[in-house]
């Protein structure tokens, strides 16, 4: 296939989502709400639970144990906003691979209208999941200006990252929620792999910490690119990882492309399996 064709794909994709921008729109709010349907506070806690969860991560790591990360960068924060540049965006990840594995079979009845944009399905649960990395983000933001009385101008390329981010969700969302339909017990695969998946992703130490024979793992990791990248915006203060970005944002395009590429081949079969 020609890279005309590849372009006109994911132009496809982008018309389709233009096309259907209210139905989309729509669908993600509801996708909001549902999740607290009848729960005292409702939707305040799209907003409350990530926030008491930063808040114990920075007193945690802050107060109680009080980390320090030594001679690590010729600018460098403390161990809280090392910890929360990494953890955020790969807490936005892993829920919405969980949820992008049951994002056919949970809409059943929709997949079965022949009219119905099944692209929207795997897409809806994104962008409730990103949410939570958005006022993660902010929390942390807050957090530095109050700690350190500044932010890095680094902080400005988080829209770039955030973009890139949000096509290879949607790209792994579109892969997972197409086999899902046919491998039901894919989503406890997927819990599984997400929560060994986190210790594998320099989140929690610094690739220094790990023996020798161990770091070639975690540059073969897609996700510690990814969280690299985010350390070098919000931690750093500086571009520390030059080749995580180039690995990062072409993989983003990749992921994007053959996600759809999958979903579109697969999607005509869902309502036989569901």
């Amino acid at each position: 296939m020609s890279v005309n064709s590849h372009s006109a794909n994911l132009q496809d994709l982008f018309k389709l989502y233009t096309r259907h921008y209210q139905l989309t729109w729509e669908m993600i709010k509801r996708d909001i709400t549902d999740r607290y349907a009848g729960q005292m506070f409702g939707s305040a806690w799209a907003i409350g639970h990530p926030l008491f969860l930063m808040a114990i991560y920075t007193v945690v790591f802050s107060f109680i144990f009080s980390l320090r990360l030594q001679g690590l960068s010729d600018f460098s924060l403390d161990y809280t906003t090392y910890l929360l540049s990494g953890l955020i965006p790969w807490m936005a990840f892993q829920e919405s691979m969980n949820r992008g594995t049951t994002a056919i079979l949970a809409n059943a009845d929709l997949v079965k209208q022949v009219v119905f944009p099944l692209e929207i399905l795997p897409v809806k649960g994104i962008f409730s999941s990103f949410l939570t990395q958005i006022v993660g983000t902010l929390f942390l933001m807050t957090y530095v200006l109050i700690k350190f009385s500044f932010l890095p101008w680094t902080y400005s390329l988080l829209p770039l990252l955030f973009l890139f981010q949000l096509m290879a969700m949607t790209g792994v969302s579109f892969m997972l929620a197409a086999v899902g339909a046919y491998f039901r017990d894919l989503k406890d695969v997927v819990q599984v792999a997400t929560i060994a998946g986190l210790y594998v992703v320099p989140i929690f130490y610094l690739p220094e910490w790990l023996p020798q024979w161990c770091r070639p793992i975690l540059y073969l990791n897609p996700f510690s690119h990814m969280v690299w990248c985010y350390q070098d915006v919000c931690y750093f203060g500086r571009l520390a990882h030059p080749w995580s970005w180039a690995i990062f944002f072409s993989l983003s395009f990749l992921t994007l492309y053959v996600g759809h590429r999958i979903f579109y081949r697969l999607k005509t079969m869902f309502g036989n399996f569901l």
